[in-house]
């Protein structure tokens, strides 16, 4: 009988411990060390056919990719920030629907993981 009861007792402290594992967050080691990113425009009310930059600040030496969602179409660009964590990527806006808000979203992937963020302008005619 003693046998039994210790053969329950550590059949429950198991299933507890098993349930109290499931209700605790996971977190890989990559999100919680993934590279920042910050985005801003160079000009967030430009001009039809200008060139406009996306300014991406991150940890250094990390790759970048910007994907611009405008009315009609989406465009990619990809780069890299240098040594000081920064990077700009270079659109050419052509004839941007005037009034419309182009989001741009950027993604940076460094060895710890990847970061997300995202900026965006309206062109004037």
């Amino acid at each position: 009988m003693q046998l039994l009861n210790r053969r329950l007792a550590g059949a429950s402290t198991a299933a507890l411990l098993s349930a109290a594992t499931l209700l605790l967050p996971i977190q890989s080691a990559d999100a919680a060390s993934a590279p920042t990113c910050r985005a801003t425009m160079s000009d967030s009310t430009p001009s039809q056919y200008s060139n406009v930059y996306v300014n991406v600040t991150s940890g250094p030496n990390v790759a970048v990719r910007t994907v611009a969602n405008y009315k009609t179409t989406s465009t990619v660009r990809t780069g890299r920030t240098a040594s000081t964590g920064r990077a700009g990527i270079k659109y050419y806006i052509s004839g941007s629907t005037p009034g419309f808000r182009v989001v741009v979203n950027v993604t940076v992937t460094g060895p710890a993981g990847t970061g997300y963020c995202s900026t965006a302008f309206t062109a004037h005619a």
